[in-house]
């Protein structure tokens, strides 16, 4: 058909027969999609949302599902069958290398090592020391006195890194180890680091640091837009590393007035697990970058020592076959007896967690969830708010942090067990977010644990959770409209 003959058609056929075309074309499409979101979107609940979403308002969720709908990471886990055949070539696997680390464990240990195991884990592993970081001037300076003692290599991840004061000094710190010949590989998150200058990348480029986004959307997943890599991993020369809330910047030193202040929490770990954190990094570097460094797979244990700890390193994310962040913490929150004590910058679980609290609570077990009353996200804050009202009257009880904003992610069940890292209890966090946590298994630790969440709680308030019922009608209206958007917020 010729130009002229188009014309001709589109004059005979109306402009109102045009745009009834494009609506019926949109509605179909916005069938389509309706149909790809109840059979691959994991959870029902949004799987229905999106269905309800595309047919009423097509012209508006079709590109939003597009971007926010998937919850599959596409071609991330056949690049990780990758990097275990090119490391373990010649070394024997990762598990025969932890085999004489894992030993048979007392209940409750026993079941969730072996529900880690099932949802594709490396074991818990004996001959650990882990230590406790608390806030950022002590996990910045532990973390700048072993890269400065590096000698073979620096495997370091982050979430944020700004160009700031605190950027500065770890660039510093990095080039002077790459100057004595330390290899060094810098891995980010471009959205976490959107304010990361091209000046500091070419500064770390000319000391000969090898640096690289995450690059969500490679391989032909343009449309991953909407998955983060939260993780904070440091590794030096296979002999100490580090995980926790403490991204790279100022701010984690409370240089932000608004927030009052910054608190947070980091942790330093020695011996068999940081195979595993180590796995984590490469796994992720892999995806980036398309090479594997070689690194040390040798490490110093603690077995025999009096303050020996059990390990779970535990790296989730979008591409694991199951949802294994939320079933594991799941898991954690089912085998509670005594206490289920949660201190977590947002609090907008998925419906399975929030009912695994409430029966928790009903079971009688002490549940605390500590928030920051200070936020440095307005929505996230009304989120969290919104959930309130679902824990009245069950016995959990929800404490606001006062003296600054708090971003630690950290969780402790009963006497047995304690977990820090990058999780929050969030739907990002659990569906869309690469996370990594250690959890730690040691009368020392989880007594340290323990000891710092009472100070936690001494500087909060106990929450009314009848704050929905008692706040204006436009407020109420701001908590439920910002729920809907939880499972992306």
């Amino acid at each position: 058909m010729n130009l002229s003959a188009a014309n001709q058609w589109l004059d005979s056929f109306g402009i109102s027969g045009v745009l009834g075309l494009a609506a019926a074309c949109v509605y179909l499409l916005g069938i389509i999609n309706a149909g790809h979101a109840i059979m691959r979107v994991r959870l029902s609940q949004s799987a229905i949302a999106w269905s309800v979403f595309l047919l009423a308002m097509p012209w508006l969720a079709i590109p939003l599902y597009w971007v926010f709908g998937s919850r599959r990471f596409e071609g991330y886990t056949a690049h990780m069958r990758t990097v275990r055949q090119r490391y373990e070539r010649g070394r024997g696997d990762i598990a025969t290398l932890l085999f004489p680390f894992t030993r048979p464990h007392t209940e409750p240990l026993r079941t969730l090592n072996v529900a880690a195991v099932q949802l594709g884990a490396f074991p818990f592993t004996t001959g650990n020391r882990v230590d406790l970081l608390v806030d950022g001037p002590a996990a910045y300076s532990a973390m700048l006195a072993s890269i400065e003692n590096a000698s073979e290599y620096i495997l370091f991840q982050t979430y944020i890194l700004n160009d700031d004061s605190t950027g500065r000094q770890f660039l510093n710190a990095l080039s002077c180890a790459r100057q004595r010949g330390v290899r060094v590989f810098l891995l980010f998150d471009e959205v976490g680091s959107t304010s990361l200058t091209r000046s500091y990348l070419r500064a770390a480029a000319r000391a000969g640091i090898i640096t690289s986004g995450f690059k969500t959307t490679q391989r032909g997943n343009r449309f991953q837009l909407n998955f983060r890599n939260h993780r904070k991993i440091i590794v030096v020369d296979g002999r100490v590393g580090y995980l926790g809330g403490l991204n790279i910047g100022d701010e984690h030193l409370g240089h932000i007035a608004s927030l009052k202040g910054w608190r947070d929490t980091h942790a330093c770990i020695k011996g068999p697990a940081l195979t595993t954190l180590q796995h984590s990094f490469l796994s992720d570097w892999f995806w980036a970058m398309d090479f594997v460094p070689e690194v040390r797979w040798d490490f110093e244990t603690h077995e025999g020592d009096q303050d020996s700890d059990e390990v779970l390193i535990l790296p989730t994310g979008p591409a694991d076959k199951v949802e294994t962040c939320s079933l594991f913490v799941g898991s954690l929150i089912d085998i509670a007896k005594k206490r289920i004590w949660i201190a977590t910058p947002y609090f907008v679980p998925d419906e399975p967690t929030l009912s695994a609290l409430k029966i928790a609570a009903l079971r009688g077990v002490d549940v605390r969830i500590i928030v920051p009353i200070v936020s440095d996200h307005v929505v996230m804050r009304l989120c969290t708010l919104s959930h309130y009202e679902d824990l009245r009257h069950l016995g959990v009880r929800v404490f606001e942090y006062e003296s600054c904003f708090m971003h630690q992610k950290v969780i402790l069940i009963d006497d047995l067990l304690a977990g820090i890292g990058t999780v929050n209890l969030d739907n990002r966090s659990f569906h869309l977010n690469f996370e990594v946590m250690a959890y730690v298994s040691s009368k020392r630790f989880v007594d340290e644990v323990a000891q710092m969440l009472e100070v936690d709680l001494k500087n909060s308030r106990e929450a009314d959770l009848d704050i929905y019922n008692n706040s204006r009608f436009p407020i109420q209206v701001a908590m439920k409209v910002t729920r809907l958007f939880s499972a992306v917020l």
